[in-house]
């Protein structure tokens, strides 16, 4: 099957930006675009309703429900290209009918505030993955940019989530935080976005320990196309993808490394700047890594991880 499993993006609010149309699923501004999908490969897209740090803490649920109207207005108007999804299962149904499965995520668990009844309303709204923080601090934690673990708060909410089936994304979450969370929870979880620090020491990315533990407990690690994340200095290539993906296969990711590109929420490469360019990236894995390996990133590994979760 030739087909794509995208673990993020921020198209769904990229409307905030100037001179932006509110259809952002279908602009071909979009670097996620429906009109922009490659011809002849299956697409399943995990689209994020980012909730920013600076949003004051009245106004973060209004503007999650209102970014859930905004996900199912265009999932209509675009019927005939897209079918909204909860599980594997709809995604896999969807490419049947030849339509693109959209994933609804959340990224920066402030949506929560301080309130566990929140999660069920996310479960409600068909939220699937919420990424725990964003760079800063909020009642579950800190992020990359902070200090401090995971709060008395944030492990019950870790729970709540759990329960309602929704993932649990570690990406943004720091150090500390991490293994909070990692002593909290048996469960696979997702660092949707996020490369490897060994290559790049950059907060966002993963330890080695970190990648071991999420392989360990079958979860996933998107790889992330921001050049910051990828090389220290300069304009990120395929061979940073290649090296970052031989990294992590090498600490016992094969069935846990998948894509998470960051679209539309961060300044890519040329070479990866939107979705009509990963088949090139799914041709750069294949050729050192084999076409088995590079399924597995570009769709398996995610596929499989929602229908076991």
């Amino acid at each position: 099957m030739s087909a794509v499993f995208d673990l993020h993006c921020d198209t769904l609010t990229a409307f905030m930006a100037p001179g932006r149309c509110l259809d952002t699923l279908n602009d071909p501004q979009s670097a996620f675009a429906l009109c922009r999908l490659p011809r002849g490969r299956s697409w399943a897209q995990c689209c994020a309703i980012f909730v920013p740090d600076s949003l004051p803490e009245g106004d973060v649920f209004p503007f999650f429900h209102t970014q859930v109207e905004n996900f199912r207005r265009q999932g209509a108007r675009f019927s005939d290209r897209v079918r909204l999804c909860r599980t594997a299962g709809e995604a896999a149904e969807s490419w049947r009918e030849g339509r693109t499965a959209l994933f609804l995520t959340v990224e920066n668990g402030a949506v929560l505030g301080r309130d566990l009844r929140r999660v069920e309303e996310l479960a409600r709204a068909g939220v699937v993955m919420v990424t725990l923080t964003w760079n800063g601090e909020n009642a579950i934690g800190s992020g990359s940019q902070t200090d401090h673990g995971l709060s008395a708060f944030g492990r019950e909410a870790a729970g709540e989530l759990i329960r309602q089936g929704i993932v649990l994304d570690v990406s943004h979450l720091n150090d500390r935080g991490f293994w909070d969370l990692m002593e909290e929870t048996d469960v696979p979880v997702a660092a949707s976005h996020s490369n490897a620090r060994a290559l790049c020491p950059h907060r966002r990315n993963l330890t080695d320990s970190q990648a071991r533990e999420i392989a360990r407990r079958g979860g996933l690690v998107g790889l992330n196309y921001y050049s910051p994340f990828l090389r220290s200095e300069g304009e990120a290539g395929f061979d940073d993808l290649l090296r970052h993906a031989r990294h992590i296969l090498d600490l016992g990711g094969e069935y846990s490394l998948g894509l998470g590109s960051d679209f539309d929420g961060a300044d890519l490469p040329p070479c990866l700047n939107n979705c009509e360019k990963v088949p090139q990236l799914g041709a750069v894995l294949a050729d050192p890594l084999g076409s088995g390996a590079a399924d597995r990133i570009l769709w398996r590994n995610a596929l499989d991880f929602f229908a076991k979760n």
